[in-house]
């Protein structure tokens, strides 16, 4: 059984029964129960041995001392098996790190979970992103998308002005929607996550870790919509411009392992994942794969230097999966 050791902390600290000081503190902190834990045990008297039950269906990193950490170039990387609820390989799962779009998970899971994906969404000019290099979808202010359409421009094309039309459908405004955001982190025990947008654009105050995002993927996997959304490699989107006339956009995915660009291990089979990419972020990518038997895993590789760098250590990491 499988004790997922940061909900644990944050539920505590929400009766009172442990301090979280240190957490948000600086982007380099890093969690580590395993410290307080013997100041737990006295305070709870063996108590907290009940905590097992309300996370006993996610992993646990226990040792990552355990794993190698030259098998990675990247800053950080994790291997989850979400069958068996074992960790088959850790690397500064804890560390505070900049997510860039991978944050979009977080965005659509919000969306499927408390939106209405048939409901007509109108694009207004708060979701002109103009920054240079933005990726975008290319939807424009005036235009009428469904919400389940703007998934799609959010999750393959990474589309960050598709976020920003999400957010302020749902919320009114990007600040409320990362509140959202933000409560359902914490709701997941994401304890070492804060955002402040929908779509993972560089902010000091926008950090995540390889464990949180490991967090906030499982959950969404729980969700078929999501499933499909991110294990479509091609979608054509029909909506109506502002004037009224067809629009007709297709977007594509940029997952190497998903479009063939990139050979994935044998015996494995890549069914979904999310890229990233930042000057401060690196290159980041978060997929989920299935093995021959149906097993399914969660991988995560954040702040690699180069875009092949971060297939080759997703590729390693993963290998270990059939190894």
């Amino acid at each position: 059984m499988c004790l997922r050791r940061d909900f644990l902390t944050w539920t505590l600290a929400s009766v009172g029964l442990l301090s979280l000081t240190g957490c948000g503190s600086g982007l380099k902190d890093s969690y580590s129960l395993e410290a307080r834990m013997p100041a737990l045990e006295q305070s709870l008297s063996g108590t907290y041995q009940y905590a097992d039950g309300f996370a006993s269906d996610l992993c646990v990193i226990q040792d990552e001392a355990a794993f190698n950490p030259e098998d990675t170039t990247s800053e950080a990387a994790a291997v989850f098996d979400i069958s068996d609820r074992e960790v088959i390989y850790s690397k500064d799962a804890f560390e505070k790190l900049y997510p860039a779009s991978i944050t979009k998970v977080m965005t659509a899971l919000v969306a499927i979970k408390y939106g209405d994906l048939n409901s007509q969404v109108t694009v207004t000019e708060d979701a002109v992103i103009s920054e240079a290099g933005a990726t975008l979808c290319g939807i424009q202010p005036g235009d009428t998308l469904t919400l389940e359409q703007l998934l799609y421009g959010l999750m393959l094309p990474s589309g960050n002005d598709a976020g920003a039309a999400i957010a302020i459908h749902m919320a009114g405004s990007m600040e409320a929607f990362a509140d959202m955001m933000n409560e359902e982190a914490a709701r997941l025990g994401a304890t070492q996550t804060h955002f402040v947008n929908a779509h993972g654009l560089n902010d000091p105050d926008h950090y995540t870790t390889a464990y949180d995002l490991y967090l906030i993927f499982n959950e969404a996997l729980g969700y078929p919509v999501f499933r499909t959304v991110i294990g479509t490699t091609t979608y054509t989107a029909n909506y109506r411009s502002k004037t009224g006339d067809a629009v007709s956009k297709t977007w594509k995915g940029g997952n190497w392992f998903m479009t063939g660009e990139r050979e994935t291990p044998e015996g494995l089979t890549v069914f979904g994942g999310k890229t990233g990419t930042t000057q401060a972020a690196g290159y980041c990518l978060i997929m989920a794969e299935r093995d021959d038997s149906d097993k399914e895993y969660i991988s995560v590789v954040l702040k690699a230097d180069s875009r092949p760098d971060l297939y080759d250590n997703m590729t390693n990491i993963i290998s270990k999966i059939v190894k």
